[in-house]
């Protein structure tokens, strides 16, 4: 354990944080438009980085404010690493400093090297007199970095939400949006348009759309969008068989945000045979919904080939350890009266949710946590009740055995508090904590030794 510390001590040194996370996956800052990618066996995710807007940025401070990149990577989707902060909008020559437009990014692999694709309002105009949006390139060695920008953004584009695909046959595309979707092919040095820009057609002509992400799958190639089709963004899918179209509007893939929040942004990704979804809701600031966080679910397709709708879950994907602190907060079920989530400090939201149990028999589950083969002698709970409570922790479903049964003490404090674990069993199962007695009970995580 102390050799384990020092680790994380040292990866905290060179700018390296790691997250135990469910949804949002990532917790220490704003993160929206994930773009999820497989390397080397692991999946990396490359989102945009919200912050709050700076008292010296010009223009709105309603808006979109993002700076830089950070790139987060996991090997079982439940532990992210931070890797760190791989391009800033004050180390890219091109770039207006002064913008804070660094909008959805993308990367890919290609013989060896990482190509990095990044949006963000240049401080020049280009040879058509246009100063808005470039799509520039940063390119490294490894997906962590570092990157080295190009001193130019691509010729010949303007517009955001770049995203890049590799065909079968080796031919790369460069999509973006900026009014439509638009697709270029590109030269083999993936920094070049090959091809004249192509709007791509038949997809809506009323309501914003934006954040293209193309994927194939058993020879369908799927167009994903955001897209107003009433107030707020709903993510939406076109298939056809050519990566440049024509394509057909298929249906939706996640409706609107039940957290009402105005943008959403996709990718998708298959990691260890699996499909996932990458997404984002405004999950750490419910009231200004330009700080966003990203969030991951399983995704899965019908035997025809079209997508099954996602639901945004709190628990998200993954296998959580019994003996890691779990946060019931982000549960895959709830008794539908007498149970809640809130937020533990509502002016420092990073700090994660609660959940409120206030009624005999309310409930909540948490799926697939991992009891490993050793015997696990006993359970934890950090609680907190005024008038005193008894919670049960039952396997697999309500009515399931009871593995421990722990007294949270009487008092208007935080208790971490302690009962033997009676009913042992190993390998995967669900969790359920149900309250056995009428007194409201607070629970921050629970943890099985």
């Amino acid at each position: 354990m102390k050799n384990y510390k020092l680790f994380i001590f040292g990866l905290a040194l060179i700018g390296i944080n790691t997250l135990s996370a469910q949804n949002p996956i990532v917790r220490n800052q704003f993160s929206a438009d994930p773009t999820a990618r497989v390397f080397n066996g692991k999946v990396y995710v490359f989102p945009s980085h919200d912050i709050p807007t700076p008292a010296e940025k010009p223009g709105r401070k309603d808006w979109f404010c993002m700076a830089d990149y950070h790139v987060f990577s996991s090997e079982n989707l439940t532990d992210w690493t931070d890797q760190g902060m791989i391009v800033s909008q004050n180390k890219v020559k091109w770039v207006d400093s002064t913008s804070y437009s660094m909008w959805a990014p993308d990367c890919i692999e290609r013989n060896g090297k990482y190509y990095f694709y990044f949006p963000a309002n240049k401080n020049v105009a280009d040879a058509n007199g246009r100063k808005g949006f470039g799509i520039g390139v940063a390119i490294a060695d490894k997906p962590e970095g570092p990157y080295l920008p190009l001193p130019e953004p691509i010729k010949g584009v303007f517009g955001i939400d770049p995203n890049v695909f590799i065909d079968k046959d080796g031919q790369a595309y460069l999509y973006w949006a900026m009014g439509n979707i638009v697709v270029a092919k590109l030269k083999d040095n993936m920094t070049e348009l090959a091809s004249e820009p192509q709007i791509i057609a038949n997809l809506p002509s009323k309501g914003l759309k934006e954040g293209p992400f193309l994927f194939e799958r058993k020879g369908i190639y799927y167009l994903t969008i955001p897209h107003v089709e009433n107030k707020i963004e709903r993510l939406e899918y076109a298939i056809g068989d050519n990566p440049m179209g024509p394509f057909k509007m298929a249906g939706v893939v996640m409706d609107e945000s039940p957290m009402n929040c105005w943008t959403n942004h996709q990718s998708f990704v298959q990691y260890k045979d699996q499909w996932y979804l990458f997404y984002h809701q405004d999950a750490y600031s419910p009231k200004f919904d330009k700080n966003r966080s990203i969030c991951a679910d399983s995704l899965f397709f019908n035997a025809d080939g079209t997508i099954q709708k996602v639901t945004p879950t709190f628990r998200g994907v993954g296998v959580t350890s019994a003996t890691n602190t779990i946060e019931i907060d982000r549960y895959s079920s709830k008794s539908e009266t007498g149970s809640s989530i809130a937020f533990l400090d509502s002016t420092n939201t990073f700090k994660g949710w609660k959940t409120i149990l206030k009624s005999k028999s309310s409930w909540v589950k948490y799926n697939t946590v991992d009891f490993g083969k050793s015997k696990l002698k006993s359970f934890q709970v950090k609680a907190l009740s005024e008038k005193g409570s008894t919670l049960q922790i039952h396997l697999d479903k309500i009515d399931g055995p009871v593995m421990a049964e722990v007294k949270v003490p009487k008092g208007k404090s935080w208790n971490t508090v302690e009962a033997k674990v009676s009913k042992f069993q190993a390998g995967i199962h669900n969790l359920v904590v149900v309250l056995k007695d009428e007194n409201l009970v607070e629970i921050d995580w629970v943890q099985f030794k």
